[in-house]
């Protein structure tokens, strides 16, 4: 806690006071370009990624930067947080962010035991479809890249059966990408239209 009460005091003596205009604008206006989803990983800061500014991203971090499919009357703040980003928010860009050394894809890649974890266990089985797609000849770590990758095809899915994000598709208000992060590089690679992941 000493660390984040440092922090803190620097944000507030030198940080804000640099940028008074920019968050004297944004106290009253609030449109971010772009939903950015990514993990809630400690090391993976879209903001820093994206060298993106106090108000550019609205940001949705979830364990594995899983999306549920849109289910009519389930309570889940992931699924509103969408909703709201598009139809009210009106990004016009949602990019979905694996990254490297993803512990959630690791957890499934090798089959760890997760029963002293319901929650996460039942969270994780959103990622259902992308381990589906894994070669059972690939292990080690190429299974963890691969299942990196295919999560994050399968979350683009996801997205696309959210009400919002179907009718925004459909007017060409919105485009969906996915993104794939090198931690110890910086990295950054994205699906293409054919469907493989290129350095961006």
């Amino acid at each position: 806690m000493p660390n984040l009460t440092d922090g803190l005091g620097r944000f507030q003596r030198e940080v804000f006071p640099a940028k008074a205009g920019l968050f004297a604008r944004l106290a009253d206006d609030h449109r971010p370009g772009a939903l950015f989803i990514g993990c809630s990983d400690a090391r993976v800061v879209p903001e820093l990624i994206t060298s993106a500014e106090a108000g550019e991203l609205f940001v949705i971090r979830t364990a594995g930067n899983l999306v549920p499919p849109y289910t009519r009357g389930a309570a889940n703040g992931v699924v509103a947080s969408v909703e709201y980003a598009v139809s009210v928010l009106g990004v016009t860009d949602i990019v979905v962010c694996g990254h490297s050394g993803c512990g959630a894809m690791t957890a499934l890649a090798q089959g760890q035991d997760l029963s002293e974890m319901p929650a996460v266990a039942d969270w994780l089985s959103h990622a259902d479809a992308a381990k589906a797609r894994i070669d059972p000849e690939i292990t080690g770590a190429a299974a963890i890249s691969a299942l990196v990758r295919h999560n994050v095809v399968a979350q683009l899915a996801n997205l696309a059966t959210h009400p919002a994000v179907a009718r925004a598709l459909t007017r060409d208000a919105l485009a969906l990408h996915g993104w794939v992060y090198d931690i110890g590089s910086g990295r950054v690679e994205a699906l293409d239209p054919a469907g493989a992941f290129r350095a961006a």
